[in-house]
């Protein structure tokens, strides 16, 4: 058994890391509240730009943008891979990116050639460790990420998408259910579905594939030039809710990540507690033990 001057020592340490979980859940439940806001914000922008996506990609059957051209054949495909930039997060890095590379290993399978985006440091060291082929990345988001700031890492995709570079696009986050549930998920992002369009990725709804209205629209300068330019924004605005439906499941998962640890530590304190008292009970007796047989000894 450890002396008490040892197991003094150790609850001292966990007693500090657990002050240590207990400041970190408090401020990851704060944050988490924000990016819920910020989810929730992002979803209005997004659910227009798509209504006025499907009328235009609907209202000039003529022209067929390249994201809305499914391609013959899918010989090189494109991963835009969101995780955060930090950890302590419990599994929430740890099963999107097992999702992602059991499907790399079937695209390997099938002889496709990957290249990935990477946006969020846990996710861009994992790609860097097995090798994947890296066409852009994007660490340091913060805590409050902007639209622009993600235009130039997608961009690389798109443009590469737009060249013929690659055949499709997919993009694997976390989504934010509830507070306890945060489900990896993977689903493609070009190119761009009717039922994409019709809303069903977005609000989880079975739309139908076509509008139930058509406007008629007054372009300038001409409709190609503005379907190419909203449809990209639309495909930066999915883009763009997934990495907030990722922070907010990354904070959800660190407060309930560090409530366990807070719990598990208390739990540890109190059984060192009674150790030490056990072992504090024990000198006591057996210092008693020697007093008594001193004084039998003496007389």
């Amino acid at each position: 058994m450890a002396g008490s001057k040892e197991i003094r020592t150790k609850i001292k340490s966990v007693e500090n890391t657990r002050k240590i979980t207990r400041a970190m859940e408090m401020v990851a439940a704060s944050k988490m509240r924000k990016a819920q806001e910020r989810m929730r914000a992002a979803r209005p922008y997004a659910e227009k730009i798509r209504q006025v996506a499907a009328h235009l990609s609907h209202a000039n059957p003529e022209y067929k943008h390249p994201f809305l051209i499914k391609r013959a054949q899918v010989k090189n495909v494109g991963v835009i891979v969101i995780t955060s930039d930090k950890g302590l997060c419990g599994g929430l890095n740890t099963n999107i990116l097992r999702q992602v590379l059991s499907q790399m290993k079937v695209w390997n399978g099938e002889n496709k050639k990957i290249r990935v985006c990477s946006i969020g440091n846990k996710g861009f060291s994992f790609m860097t460790r097995i090798g994947a082929d890296v066409k852009s990345h994007l660490t340091g988001l913060g805590d409050t990420p902007r639209i622009s700031n993600l235009v130039g890492v997608v961009k690389v995709m798109l443009d590469a998408y737009t060249a013929g570079e690659v055949d499709a696009i997919y993009i694997a986050y976390n989504d934010f259910v509830n507070t306890m549930k945060q489900e990896p998920k993977m689903r493609l992002l070009l190119p761009l579905s009717d039922d994409q369009l019709a809303g069903d990725q977005l609000e989880g709804d079975q739309g139908k594939a076509e509008p139930t209205s058509m406007w008629d629209y007054i372009y300038e300068p001409e409709p190609k030039s503005v379907v190419d330019e909203l449809l990209r924004r639309y495909v930066e605005s999915l883009v763009y809710n997934a990495v907030t439906e990722n922070q907010a499941s990354e904070q959800s998962a660190r407060m309930v990540a560090m409530k366990a640890a807070s719990d598990n530590a208390k739990e540890v304190i109190g059984e060192l507690k009674l150790v030490y008292n056990k072992a504090r009970q024990a000198a006591i007796t057996k210092e008693i033990s020697e007093i008594v047989g001193g004084a039998a000894a003496v007389s």
